[in-house]
């Protein structure tokens, strides 16, 4: 069975695509929000941290590049910049920064909240993707929104861009990130529920493979997906076109459910091992703090031996 079901009767008429566009359209209103949570909870773990290799701290001098909006002020030349009417900043060779694409599942699935006024799964991917960007132009380096096509970008602008092209995905079915073709030794990181067949997703790592790309997966998962608090008769509705399920005794079968919900969570963690992949689980009643962090970490260079 499906976790990505809904304990409740919905109506299906032929207002489903309706629906959707409604749905987009709040999901996009809570943008301005969505945003100030993102940006307090990358202080907060940037605060806890420490911080990742940024350009202007080395030893050897690499360049200068023209000053962009977001860059610290302590981080100008001001004898280079005063040869000129541009503001330079001073980069150097060994810490120059790293890219990173991000991918945040924002498909009917992500929807789903077992609680009134519990955060959803895609309201809680899209803070902790826009937290991480945040979080990663802060400590010098340059995102980009994975299938948007864009080379990755530093400074202010290169987070607009980045919260662009997240927006533009909220009427997106897909539950898997787009091909693109990426640097060599790109680091890439995909939040999702990941609701689907493993092979599927283990088809997506070995194309990043090819180009050599590694990172961290984030599965995202609302507490009844894993608990399954269900009694009695329940109507169970898809988010993506599943048939309804109904079930009169829904205690009978909790331990089938988590039996198979468990095995494929193993699933996807061997999966991911097997790829040098790192991944993580989420859940939507936990502090989002806590969720970035996990993403944080899972950017670090891991452990020699």
């Amino acid at each position: 069975m499906s976790a990505e079901t809904r304990a409740e009767t919905i109506d299906t008429s032929s207002h489903g695509i309706h629906h959707l566009r409604q749905e987009a359209e709040r999901a996009a209103s809570r943008l301005p929000g969505l945003l100030v949570e993102a940006d307090r909870v990358a202080m907060t773990v940037a605060q806890g941290v420490h911080g990742r290799r940024r350009t202007g701290v080395g030893e050897t001098f690499w360049q200068f590049r023209g000053y962009q909006a977001g860059d610290a002020a302590t981080d100008i030349d001001w004898r280079q910049s005063a040869r000129s009417r541009q503001l330079f900043v001073r980069e150097q060779e060994w810490e120059a920064a790293e890219s990173v694409w991000i991918w945040c599942d924002l498909s009917r699935s992500m929807t789903y909240s077992s609680a009134k006024h519990q955060t959803s799964k895609r309201e809680r991917a899209m803070i902790l993707a826009l937290g991480l960007a945040s979080l990663l132009i802060r400590g010098g380096e340059r995102i980009a929104f994975l299938g948007s096509g864009e080379r990755a970008r530093g400074g202010r602008n290169g987070l607009n861009i980045f919260t662009e092209h997240l927006v533009a995905q909220i009427n997106s079915e897909a539950s898997l990130p787009p091909d693109q073709a990426l640097p060599r030794s790109a680091r890439v990181v995909l939040l999702s529920d990941f609701l689907i067949e493993p092979e599927e997703l283990g088809k997506k790592l070995q194309m990043f493979a090819a180009r050599d790309a590694l990172g961290g997966l984030l599965q995202i998962v609302d507490p009844a997906e894993e608990s399954f608090p269900f009694d009695g008769r329940v109507l169970f509705q898809g988010l993506e076109a599943e048939p309804n399920f109904l079930v009169n005794r829904s205690r009978s079968i909790r331990d089938g459910y988590r039996s198979i919900y468990k095995a494929h969570r193993q699933a996807l963690i061997d999966l991911a091992r097997r790829g040098g992949w790192r991944i993580s689980h989420h859940r939507t009643d936990v502090s989002a703090g806590q969720g970035l962090l996990t993403l944080y970490q899972m950017l670090a260079p891991k452990a020699a031996g």
